[in-house]
């Protein structure tokens, strides 16, 4: 008797429906979801709150990204100094990536971004106090930004590695697109808040609520489960650190990908970071005025539609031949950008450039990212932050020097010439990546 009433007992717990069931349910196809898309990524809850939290701080730190800009020119009136804001901003990225690669796949991922996101909170609340003087200190305020830039460098390799593990392997794509769209949706909401906040209350408010932000990616990363990792016995010390570059060379598809992008960062980017000067110099913009906080919403507003179209709209298309149609686009565009003299017609040109911007980012990460093996993620990752975030300090540098022996038009424009170049160079089929769709 007791037998039998144990079989119905497991019989019934068979045909109860289990977690892991409503999980498959959900991605496989009760509801209208197709894998490798953004709404299966969102489907998993350790990479949705993961991917909210930090989406929130990135909105307080393009919000401060912009302003320092905008702040660093109106307190001098110098292109190079603002090319040496943001190369104290994002140069870090450069020499230090590969150091945090290396840290994110030998060390508790947890506690290495929590322990990095603090620093930068209490960087941040320094950085409000700086700009709240009457007379800020230039060199106080590049040490205190590149203090920032170090914290970041150090964990964005680690941040960069975890997401696509908290999906499963077919719902990568959608999980790279939600990375791109999170950056590039900051780049909206931040500057629309900060084009608000700056005119009215001035720097040090918009760099103090920053700081605050950072709070949300901590509370979010504490609470999600990370899931463990395989540990490679047979690396130690610089072998670790060299692993992501022996990729790179046996591996021709990754060096062309990263190639491409470290090229197109060092030489067509510029804008990104002179936008203020090509704003009061082309179109008459004050840096601290509402008109261009938004044109730099603009910019955000597109490239967020151009990452969000490759886990949606373009999720069934062929990634490479994305990135070779959008750098044709995006070098026609950078060349309207760098001749427009019209606001008017700035807005809707800044909003298209940015679609075909980040249409080709977010393609070469895809490709990349589907093509890693999870335990050298973090310190391949670290070479892509290096080459898509790392050059641009470098290239603003140089071009901020130059435009102002020259031009603010003349740089952008060859920057444009470049892309245009990068449209044939980049062939991914040719290296060994995915054909045709």
């Amino acid at each position: 008797m007791s037998e039998r009433r144990t079989a119905r007992r497991l019989s019934a717990r068979a045909r109860e429906p289990q977690r892991e069931d409503a999980t498959d349910a959900l991605v496989d196809g009760d509801v209208p979801y197709t894998r490798g898309t953004a709404r299966a990524a969102l489907a998993h809850r350790p990479f949705r709150v993961v991917w909210g939290g930090t989406f929130a701080s990135n909105v307080g730190t393009w919000m401060q990204n912009v302003i320092l800009a905008a702040f660093g020119y109106e307190l001098t009136r110098s292109t190079t100094f603002v090319g040496v804001l943001f190369f104290a901003q994002l140069g870090p990225l450069l020499f230090l990536a590969t150091l945090g690669g290396a840290l994110a796949d030998i060390v508790d991922r947890r506690r290495l971004l929590v322990a990095m996101q603090l620093a930068q909170l209490v960087l941040s609340f320094v950085l409000a106090g700086l700009a709240a003087a009457d007379h800020p200190s230039r060199v106080a305020l590049v040490a205190c930004v590149l203090a920032i830039g170090v914290a970041n460098a150090l964990s964005a390799p680690a941040l960069s590695a975890v997401l696509p593990t908290l999906v499963p392997r077919p719902d990568l794509a959608g999980a790279v697109s939600l990375q791109s769209v999170q950056m590039n949706a900051s780049r909206v909401i931040g500057p629309a808040i900060g084009g608000v906040l700056y005119p009215a209350f001035g720097a040090a408010p918009v760099f103090a609520a920053n700081a605050l932000t950072y709070l949300f990616a901590v509370a979010a990363i504490w609470v999600t489960p990370f899931p463990r990792r395989a540990r490679d016995a047979s690396e130690e010390g610089r072998g670790r650190l060299l692993a992501g570059f022996r990729v790179v060379r046996h591996d021709p598809l990754v060096r062309r990908i990263l190639t491409t992008m470290a090229t197109m960062s060092l030489f067509s980017l510029a804008f990104v970071g002179l936008m203020p000067a090509l704003a009061a110099d082309n179109l008459g913009m004050r840096p601290r005025s509402l008109g261009y906080g938004l044109l730099y919403a603009g910019f955000g507003l597109g490239a967020a539609l151009g990452a969000v179209s490759i886990g949606t709209l373009l999720a069934g298309r062929s990634k490479a031949r994305i990135v070779r149609l959008g750098f044709v686009a995006f070098s026609v565009l950078l060349a309207c950008f760098a001749l427009v003299r019209s606001a008017a017609l700035a807005y809707p040109v800044a909003i298209l450039l940015g679609i075909a911007y980040f249409a080709v980012v977010t393609s070469l990460s895809t490709v990349l990212q589907e093509n890693l093996a999870d335990h050298l993620r973090g310190r391949v990752m670290a070479l892509w932050i290096m080459a898509f975030g790392g050059t641009v300090p470098i290239g603003v540098l140089a071009a901020g020097a130059v435009a102002t022996h020259t031009s603010i038009t003349a740089v952008v424009l060859f920057g444009a010439a470049v892309a245009l170049v990068l449209a044939w160079y980049a062939d991914l089929v040719k290296a060994g990546g995915p054909g045709p769709a």
